[in-house]
């Protein structure tokens, strides 16, 4: 790493105490582990606290939601999102971190590649692959994937100006950051089968609702709010 930064992990959690101690112990020593409660009824917030994290409560339901508030929340210099519930190793963040810190990216993003059966059900991933389709002809990104484990600076995320705050959340991140130019990464992660039930891959009723709201955000007009810089020492330009 060419400097030295601050690291925050955003993890949005609804009922995952049975995975937390997996995720918490794959904090990466240093760095901040921010638990967004969005109305666990299991005892996840305790749970978190009791591990060491910092718990912050989103009342208002909704992966946006609770992404963004742990955005908010965060004091760092680099801002990590990853999923709460088992199926990504938080510890593979470093690389991402390292690539934002040295200026060699301004958004790293996980590329989900599933280990083992029921990782990534076919209807997830058909949504996903249509998504990425989307996302190449409204931006010109060649993504192969929309997964929740990212990076970048958090100076340059604020001002995005990020107002999803359902499923479409990562997606409209991630289109914003190509309106401003931003240098866009893709990396491949081992997904897991996550521990209970996913609140939106889990059923094709929710992964509907995800491209749903994930359409919306694609047919937005490019936004000029959104800085053209990811951060302090972020040069301009965004790589296609």
């Amino acid at each position: 790493m060419s400097e030295t930064v601050t690291v925050d992990v955003v993890l949005p959690c609804l009922n995952e105490a049975e995975a937390l101690p997996w995720v918490l112990a794959r904090i990466p020593v240093g760095w901040r582990a921010l638990v967004v409660d969005n109305g666990s009824t299991d005892g996840s917030a305790e749970l978190a606290r009791a591990l060491g994290a910092t718990v912050v409560t989103e009342s208002r339901r909704g992966f946006g939601a609770a992404c963004h508030a742990g955005l908010l929340a965060a004091e760092a210099d680099v801002v990590c999102f990853c999923d709460c519930d088992a199926s990504l190793d938080p510890g593979l963040l470093t690389g991402f971190v390292a690539a934002v810190a040295a200026g060699e990216a301004d958004l790293v993003l996980g590329r989900r590649r599933p280990q083992g059966r029921g990782a990534l059900p076919p209807h997830a991933r058909a949504g996903n692959l249509a998504l990425a389709r989307l996302l190449r002809r409204r931006t010109g990104l060649r993504l192969r994937d929309l997964g929740p484990m990212r990076a970048a600076r958090r100076e340059g995320l604020l001002g995005l100006d990020l107002s999803d705050r359902r499923s479409g959340y990562p997606l409209q991140m991630v289109v914003r950051a190509a309106d401003a130019g931003w240098r866009v990464r893709e990396v491949d992660v081992p997904y897991l089968p996550r521990s209970g039930k996913s609140k939106v891959t889990g059923t094709w009723r929710g992964t509907w609702q995800a491209v749903r709201d994930m359409s919306r955000v694609l047919a937005q007009p490019a936004d000029g709010r959104a800085a053209g810089r990811a951060g302090a020492g972020a040069p301009s330009g965004g790589a296609r």
